[in-house]
């Protein structure tokens, strides 16, 4: 099947929709059973669709799983409360106290801030990487190596991963790699085609894609789906019927969404790439971007996520160019169908590798489904506003 109709289909077994169009909001806590014969075959099955209690799961939790599965690859889908669950019960799964892994340094901010004040204290040191290191990552991986965890692209700052290379190397060592997948949506990059063992996302964003459930999912290779799936159950992961049937929901239009976000994103990137307040614009799909060839070479599509950097304008500038938004507003996510904008005024201060080349504040932008010219205006005035200021 091609993408638009796995999406129409993915999670809509008979078992799961019992003869109407969506999976039904199955809500338990304590599934019970008449004889001791039905519960043994629950608790044997229970890996299986099968329910047996509440945290296990229910029809809404394993239609969206297999929804996820059929969209994204792997052997099974682990359910988490938000994306960050998702990451950090994902390597944890996976290492013990004198362990090493490798993080690339461009990653999530949570990400690492988990590393570094939690798996520090248990004695699971991180080393990170350049995240244009391609191959190269040979170098740094150490006999107590366990997992290669990859963001592509970058976190703000949008540096295209080569995930094929990285990925021979590290399972030469016998290592795990792991991808925070949540920009390629298991939509515009398909991790398990190039190498990848768990792909971690924040559901939040696009699967939900309307601003309003908090989710996160880690889909598994048959290899490391066993351990991924009983270590989270074990850590009382588990995930809110109601939550999965809006993600459920969410996963119809995830393609046309993407589609007009990469649409829109496209244009207001290249006006802005002409703007003289700009120095550099970095969206994956310019070839100007670090990896652009990895984009170009391993993804089907982009998306409304992406981000520039001024060439002029202090703090109290920058400001001034977010204060007045009219439909861009602040906020810490991305996704939804609402336009989004922030600013980093010290990039440099989120790694600890790399370089960053850029002296003045980067702003990050999620382009929403408004109108594209209303959105131009928009950023248009928050320049004046901004070069008042200069």
């Amino acid at each position: 099947m091609k993408t638009d109709t796995k999406i129409v289909r993915a999670g809509r077994k008979a078992e799961f929709t019992q003869g109407v169009v969506n999976p039904s909001v199955t809500r338990a806590s304590t599934v019970v059973f008449n004889t001791v014969a039905e519960m043994n075959h629950a608790l044997k099955n229970s890996h299986n669709n099968t329910m047996l209690y509440g945290r296990r799961g229910t029809t809404t939790s394993f239609a969206f799983q297999d929804a996820m599965v059929t969209l994204e690859g792997g052997a099974g889908c682990a359910l988490y409360p938000s994306g960050t669950a998702a990451i950090t019960n994902a390597i944890i799964s996976f290492v013990e106290t004198g362990d090493h892994i490798l993080v690339v340094d461009s990653v999530y901010e949570p990400t690492r801030d988990y590393c570094d004040k939690i798996l520090a204290k248990i004695g699971v040191e991180t080393t990170y990487y350049d995240p244009l290191i391609g191959a190269a990552i040979e170098a740094l991986i150490k006999p107590n190596t366990k997992i290669v965890f990859l963001e592509s692209p970058g976190s703000i700052t949008m540096e295209i991963q080569d995930v094929p290379a990285i990925a021979e190397i590290a399972h030469q060592h016998n290592c795990i790699v792991m991808l925070d997948n949540t920009w390629g949506a298991g939509i515009n990059f398909q991790p398990f085609d190039y190498g990848v063992d768990i792909s971690v996302q924040a559901a939040t964003k696009y699967i939900v894609g309307h601003s309003d459930v908090m989710l996160g999912t880690a889909t598994a290779v048959e290899k490391y789906w066993p351990q991924l799936r009983d270590n989270s159950y074990l850590m009382g992961q588990c995930t809110s019927p109601d939550d999965l049937y809006l993600a459920l929901r969410g996963i119809r239009t995830i393609g046309v969404r993407l589609r007009q976000h990469q649409q829109s994103a496209l244009k207001i990137a290249q006006w802005l790439s002409e703007r003289p307040e700009v120095e550099t614009v970095l969206h994956p799909a310019f070839a100007s971007n670090a990896g652009h060839e990895f984009f170009q070479r391993d993804f089907t599509g982009s998306n409304g996520l992406f981000s520039f950097v001024l060439n002029r304008g202090n703090q109290q500038a920058v400001t001034a160019l977010l204060d007045g938004m009219e439909h861009f507003k602040m906020g810490y996510s991305w996704g939804g169908f609402e336009s989004l904008i922030l600013a980093t005024h010290n990039v440099q201060k989120l790694r600890t590798v790399t370089k960053w080349p850029y002296q003045h504040a980067l702003i990050r932008l999620h382009i929403g489904l408004e109108d594209v010219d209303d959105l131009i205006e928009d950023l248009e005035q928050g320049f004046a506003r901004l070069n008042q200021e200069c």
